[in-house]
């Protein structure tokens, strides 16, 4: 069964704490994964790219010169797109990159993500991972005393505004809840910092 070290917010060890099998010692699924990364990334593209095809360009349809007689090629439109500044050749216009997964491929490429991070020993679990004031301070205290490094990500059970701000400022560093997760930021992350109550509640989730 996967194991993770739980410390307190001083970065004190506590001791160790059993992860779910069921959520975080599933045989990761690379397609899934796959899946669920090109979907994230196809859902950020504004897809807002445009140009104009050679009946769209603003030119006289007036034949430049006449067909034959003068030693230059035949051209019958200056808006051609072989033409500099003429239109665009198969133009790409405005459109939706996004496309959706299934309920259980999300759940799956979610289990196998945190599989991925449980088998590498990148899961530390804090007992409560809260701030008493918007301060940034104690969280890179914390970092510094974890050893965390690069990217890096808390996970709170909720919203908890005082833990984003103090740690928005910190280079490399995300925060996000147990309901909002996505497969492709905990692979993009180093290391996953879950609150104790958040991770009861992502095992409950998606056991």
């Amino acid at each position: 069964m996967p194991k993770a070290i739980i410390y307190n917010m001083q970065g004190k060890k506590l001791g160790e704490y059993e992860l779910s099998e069921a959520v975080f010692g599933v045989e990761p699924n690379a397609a899934m994964l796959h899946a669920s990364v090109r979907s994230y990334l196809a859902n950020r593209r504004q897809g807002t790219q445009s140009a104009l095809t050679k009946s769209e360009v603003s030119y006289s349809t007036r034949k430049p010169w006449r067909q034959k007689g003068i030693g230059r090629a035949r051209a019958g439109y200056a808006g051609s797109p072989i033409w500099r500044h003429g239109g665009v050749a198969f133009a790409p216009k405005p459109r939706s990159y996004s496309f959706r997964l299934n309920k259980k491929a999300k759940r799956l490429a979610i289990k196998s993500a945190f599989s991925v991070k449980a088998q590498e020993n990148s899961i530390l679990i804090i007992d409560k991972l809260a701030a008493e004031e918007i301060k940034t301070k104690p969280f890179v205290s914390l970092l510094n005393k974890l050893g965390v490094s690069g990217k890096a990500m808390f996970i709170t059970e909720n919203v908890d505004n005082a833990v984003i701000k103090s740690t928005r400022n910190i280079p490399g560093i995300k925060t996000t809840t147990a309901t909002i997760i996505s497969p492709y930021e905990l692979l993009n992350s180093d290391t996953l910092i879950i609150d104790k109550a958040a991770l009861s509640r992502i095992e409950e989730v998606f056991a």
